[in-house]
């Protein structure tokens, strides 16, 4: 599996991609109507009003609720991650899928051709009792280049009303809560209210696009009330169609910042464009704070590919900081105290440009306060990053090292 994972970054480099190419300038704050305009319009999510969003940290707290949610599901399911492993708590996920197929729920579920290349028996057994299940893009495609095309989207709906999204996959990595080096940080989202219908839309997305299916109907889309007073919107990126919306959204949040930008995100390698953005806000006077992966990450060649921005970024006053103690693969981004980013974006080139992505936009004080604080939290876990240039001849040792060692 790990050698295909390299494979499919490889030939992420050799595929055409179109991203932003320079800095936005500064637009109109992310307090204002013209940015919650602009941001809604530009990615086709517009805020809907009404939501209620429960914040969950870690596999202890993430896999019981999702958990719950499916095993009460009554008419329909919709299922789509990248991580699905062979082990215990995707057991508990197959079983609770498979017993709601069986009770007559319609189960749909995406899953990812190399995320799940290991799931193997698991399949078998949930096709068998009845859910549809779709292997997105399969290695063993004849278009060698559909390799780098993955969705990386985790979203789940149950009967149209309760929703998930964040940067969980479904695996014994992601248990406990993040107290050892084996337990991963993470942050995922239980969202209900009108904004759940944006979800349920992305993933029909690829839903068609794997099953030629339409999904319609109040079993998927039902009227959903008020429950919550969250402003929210969500939308999906899918670059080998042309929607390279998670490179938008950043810069667009970058560029109505003006007090403080916070990133916690695993992989963080910015491309130039995004370096002269975040660079031209800490020297504007925005406070910009980015938490990444330390030594706990599963690729180190993305960490060494990140290091090589962190000179220009810190001279410009960015502070950059190391997560300890375990692997963080949370994704997070609050700007000014009122606009926060969630979902399974990563800050590198795969999600800006490549992967198949789904984040939840918000505009929300006490949301953000929320958010804010857990921000802080991982701070006080992590330590500032120091910049040292790495040597490309670095790069092919432990490459290979990780491509063939099937323990990492």
């Amino acid at each position: 599996m790990r050698l295909l994972t390299w494979l499919a970054l490889f030939m992420g480099g050799c595929v055409s991609i179109h991203r932003v190419e320079k800095p936005l300038p500064v637009i109109s704050s992310v307090h204002s109507t013209d940015f919650s305009q602009a941001m809604g319009s530009m990615l086709g999510a517009t805020f809907l009003p009404g939501n209620r969003i429960t914040t969950l940290s870690d596999g202890d707290e993430i896999f019981p609720s999702m958990l719950e949610a499916i095993r009460r599901a009554r008419k329909t399911i919709t299922f789509e991650t990248f991580i699905f492993h062979h082990d215990a708590i995707s057991r508990q996920f197959v079983d609770a899928l498979a017993e709601r197929a069986r009770a007559g729920v319609e189960v749909k579920m995406i899953a990812d051709g190399i995320g799940a290349i290991d799931a193997g028996s698991f399949f078998s057994d949930l096709r068998a009792a009845g859910v549809q299940l779709e292997i997105y893009r399969p290695i063993w495609s004849k278009d060698l280049l559909w390799v780098t095309y993955r969705t990386h989207r985790k979203l789940l709906v149950v009967d149209g009303r309760i929703g998930f999204i964040g940067g969980v996959g479904i695996g014994d990595s992601w248990r406990g809560h993040a107290k050892s080096d084996a337990e991963w940080r993470e942050l995922h989202y239980r969202i209900e209210g009108p904004v759940v219908a944006q979800l349920q839309a992305a993933f029909h997305a690829n839903w068609f696009s794997t099953h030629r299916e339409v999904i319609l109907g109040p079993g998927y889309f039902p009227a959903l009330p008020a429950a919550g007073t969250v402003r929210a919107g969500a939308f999906f990126s899918a670059p080998y169609r042309g929607r390279y919306l998670v490179d938008l959204m950043y810069h667009m949040a970058i560029a109505g910042a003006r007090k403080s930008i916070l990133i916690e995100n695993p992989y963080f390698v910015p491309d130039t464009a995004l370096t002269d953005a975040l660079c031209a806000a800490a020297k504007r006077g925005v406070k910009v704070q980015v938490i990444m992966a330390g030594r706990h990450i599963d690729f180190s060649l993305v960490h060494i590919a990140s290091r090589q921005r962190w000179p220009r970024l810190k001279a410009a006053g960015v502070e950059l900081y190391e997560f300890e103690g375990t692997l963080l693969h949370s994704k997070l981004l609050v700007a000014d105290g009122y606009f926060v980013s969630v979902g399974s974006a990563n800050f590198d080139p795969r999600s800006l440009a490549i992967n198949d992505e789904a984040n939840l936009n918000v505009l929300d004080e006490p949301f953000a306060r929320e958010q804010t604080r857990i921000f802080h939290e991982d701070l006080a876990r992590s330590k500032p990053a120091k910049v040292r240039a790495t040597s490309v001849s670095e790069l092919p040792m432990q490459w290979l090292q990780e491509a063939f060692d099937p323990q990492l």
